[in-house]
């Protein structure tokens, strides 16, 4: 065994002893549930939420510098996951709720490139004539 899977045993066996006796009764199954704080099931979608947060980030920046084939990646993904945490096991809402979110922000961003190229019909012009 690996000194990092040997890390991760020692920080569940702390948890175990010291947050759940304090945890409510109703968040004990969900300690130990198969897609719970102790597997990877949980942290890959926590860390997944900076997706999230890049999209909403980019809601700030004009319309003409989004990227869509960034932004169409981002919603293809996110529709696809969101449907494929529904179906393995166990079923995991956490992943498919970012998954979710992640296809929603790169939605609204597709949504306003393609209302900037609507208003801005010369926008290809526009774009060629900062890039030279």
């Amino acid at each position: 065994m690996g000194p990092h899977r040997l890390l991760y045993q020692a920080l569940c066996k702390v948890g175990d002893k010291v947050v759940y006796p304090i945890l409510p009764a109703f968040a004990k199954p969900a300690w130990n549930h198969a897609a719970g704080p102790k597997t990877v099931f949980f942290w890959a979608p926590t860390i997944k939420w900076a997706l999230v947060g890049a999209g909403l980030a980019d809601l700030a920046r004009p319309a003409d510098k989004l990227s869509v084939y960034q932004n169409s990646a981002l919603f293809a993904t996110g529709a696809i996951w969101t449907r494929y945490c529904l179906v393995i096991t166990p079923v995991n809402y956490y992943l498919s709720s970012v998954n979710f979110f992640v296809m929603c922000t790169g939605l609204a961003q597709l949504c306003r490139v393609a209302h900037y190229r609507y208003q801005n019909p010369d926008w290809e012009t526009k774009e060629i004539m900062e890039t030279h």
